[in-house]
């Protein structure tokens, strides 16, 4: 493995650090602690936006993309179907997230960890696949003028929600991660997004891991 990750690796050892923190931070919820169970949503809410428009993004550009370039349809439809159950385990794992919220007991917390765990081996298992099989291709066309417009096409819609997304890929990270990171988007636009523009990330999500 290269020592450098591709913006899609880090994006996606953002994913895995946050689903390995909320089971833990379930299981460890004390009964009746309202306040925590609201700020572990809080976060998990955020993870669930981030990857959702990370997967969307793939959907609806890279895949259309990559079977137009030739590329393995069976492939592409296996990660298609990798993020429909993707989102089915997301679904289930925010609506036991809310149970605990509504009545934060040590039942609920620990069915809402169960849960997150069993949307960690689908989550898990789809980030490894694409990592095996579909992340070199993507590499190969790093190069190509078309590919990078529609990898322009995937970042956030709104400069503030890259700023967030950018707080959020830092939050936690090692330094690989930070590191690679700073190889694709330069360090001073990193820092100047995350401090002036990612307040949502660092007001509301942030907290929730320190």
């Amino acid at each position: 493995m290269a020592d450098t990750l591709s913006m899609n690796q880090v994006i996606h050892a953002a994913v895995r650090r946050d689903v390995a923190r909320t089971e833990r931070a379930l299981r460890d919820l004390r009964a009746g602690d309202v306040v925590r169970a609201r700020q572990v949503r809080t976060a998990w809410r955020n993870l669930v936006r981030e990857l959702t428009h990370h997967h969307e993004a793939e959907d609806s550009i890279a895949w259309p993309f990559l079977a137009a370039r030739g590329f393995d349809a069976l492939l592409l439809e296996q990660m298609e179907a990798e993020h429909v159950a993707m989102k089915h385990a997301l679904a289930a794992s925010s609506a036991a997230i809310d149970d605990v919220v509504a009545a934060p007991t040590e039942a609920t917390a620990a069915a809402a960890a169960d849960e997150v765990a069993r949307a960690s081996e689908v989550i898990n298992g789809h980030l490894a696949h694409e990592e095996a099989d579909v992340e070199g291709i993507m590499g190969e066309l790093e190069d190509d003028p078309e590919w990078k417009k529609a990898a322009g096409k995937m970042r956030p819609a709104s400069i503030v929600d890259a700023a967030n997304a950018l707080a959020w890929m830092q939050d936690g990270a090692g330094q690989r991660e930070r590191s690679s990171l700073r190889a694709t988007v330069p360090g001073p636009v990193v820092t100047v997004l995350t401090l002036l523009l990612a307040r949502r990330y660092r007001r509301e999500v942030a907290p929730v891991w320190r």
